[in-house]
């Protein structure tokens, strides 16, 4: 497992030096209507191909209001669901953390709204106070940690109290199990979790085309077959992963206790 996590952070820095382009906003693996119930999103034009990206985005935030608060993005990538919140959920703030120096240099370059900004650091040791935050996003990013409980115990101590954190990524299926137990293990409560599995492999199907294309024309001849499995292109063993059930995809939504009692603040509920 140690070894898949090094692959990944080696993958996330590679894109980050070698592609900066600024029109490539988004990492994540998408999120797509299925036969089985989920909507569509209205966006504008410039917003469209990245359509199955904000998706996810949306459907991590599962209506979580907001507006007013002071949101932390752990794991921002290149930025382009930092400035999506930014632009269209209202918050007074939001901070972008990544890992990866060239990253942040692309982002602090490209993505700029009021009161937007983002800081290099690490997700297991944040550089922020203790109760610093109202929400903590969190997109496809926990597998590369090295310790997910440390994870969890930074989110616990950089959220304010009633301050929620909306979590979303993948696992193999026989770990999903101790995902959950590990985030049952904090203090923070567990309003919700959900499989999405469906929806993420409508997405990479959905996507497939456009991104064979991109590797082929952003990225040098020798790295496509590592990109394709990064990219969990339609053959790969990512994408087999997800369309034989051997791997999930889980969004969850967690609270901080309040001082006076230990459940949720319903003013951040939807």
């Amino acid at each position: 497992m140690a070894g898949r996590r090094t692959a990944w952070r080696a993958a996330y820095e590679l894109l980050a030096l070698r592609v900066r382009r600024p029109e490539w906003a988004f990492m994540n693996y998408g999120w797509a209507p299925t036969a089985d119930g989920g909507r569509d999103l209205d966006l504008s034009a410039q917003e469209e191909p990245d359509r199955l990206a904000i998706n996810l985005y949306e459907r991590t935030i599962d209506g979580t209001d907001l507006s007013g608060r002071d949101v932390l993005e752990v794991g921002s990538g290149r930025g382009g669901g930092s400035l999506y919140v930014a632009r269209h959920h209202g918050p007074r703030s939001v901070v972008g953390l990544d890992f990866s120096a060239a990253a942040i240099k692309l982002c602090r370059r490209h993505r700029v709204a009021p009161g937007l900004q983002f800081v290099r650091g690490d997700a297991q040791a944040m550089p922020f106070a203790d109760a610093s935050f109202d929400a903590v996003l969190n997109v496809e990013s926990s597998h590369c940690y090295p310790s997910f409980p440390a994870f969890l115990a930074e989110v616990r101590r950089v959220l304010r109290p009633g301050g929620v954190l909306m979590f979303a990524d993948f696992r193999p299926t026989e770990a999903v199990p101790d995902l959950l137990a590990e985030l049952r293990a904090t203090d923070l409560v567990v309003e919700r979790h959900d499989d999405i599995t469906a929806h993420v492999v409508a997405a990479l199907r959905s996507d497939d085309a456009r991104k064979r294309e991109l590797i082929g024309a952003w990225l040098p001849r020798f790295t496509h077959p590592a990109m394709r499995r990064f990219a969990a292109v339609e053959g790969s063993t990512s994408f087999d992963g997800f369309a034989s059930g051997r791997t999930s995809y889980v969004v969850a939504r967690l609270t901080a206790p309040t001082p006076d009692r230990h459940h949720p603040r319903k003013d951040l509920a939807p």
